[in-house]
């Protein structure tokens, strides 16, 4: 039987929200599936993936198949390196305890891109916020210097008009 570690689409039109299960191959899509090893949530900046390394790990050791995208989610979160760091263990290149230092050192560096990303997304969007903060109060202050001098015209205007038919009175 075939495996394929692949995505199984929930939630609604124009939000999609992936399962990411391990599944025969002739199955349908949304379909009957071996086991759901993670989750993958598209709408969100950055995409929040939640993932059972270790279960994907032991289905690509059995054979499972992943397609182009559960292949990209799991290279994104590590499932990749940690089972080509098993294939070391098991040749006999690496110690399970040096796999696991490498392993846990590129979670952490994985971990700074992902604060960094999130901490730059917060300061763009209160840039943002700020700039659109700052036209709205120039645009309220161009309504009022704009509604003031018409008020002021009016005025002057009846008193200049008062003071024409006071000196063609005087004529």
């Amino acid at each position: 039987m075939p495996v394929k570690i692949r995505l199984q689409r929930h939630g609604k039109k124009g939000k999609p929200y992936y399962w990411i299960v391990a599944a025969d191959a002739r199955a349908k899509r949304d379909g009957k599936y071996l086991e759901k090893i993670g989750a993958y949530n598209p709408n969100t900046n950055p995409a929040t993936v939640e993932l059972d390394v270790d279960g994907a790990v032991q289905w690509l050791q059995n054979g499972a198949q992943p397609t182009d995208t559960a292949r990209a989610i799991l290279s994104y979160k590590g499932a990749l390196l940690k089972n080509h760091l098993a294939g070391g263990v098991t040749k006999g290149a690496l110690t399970e305890e040096q796999a696991e230092e490498k392993f846990n050192a590129w979670l952490q560096q994985k971990a700074e891109k992902v604060e960094a990303k999130e901490a730059g997304l917060s300061d763009v969007q209160a840039k943002a916020k700020a700039d659109a903060l700052a036209a709205e109060k120039a645009v309220n202050e161009a309504r009022i210097a704009a509604a003031a001098p018409v008020v002021e015209e009016t005025e002057a205007t009846d008193a200049t008009g008062e003071e024409a038919k006071a000196s063609n009175e005087e004529e």
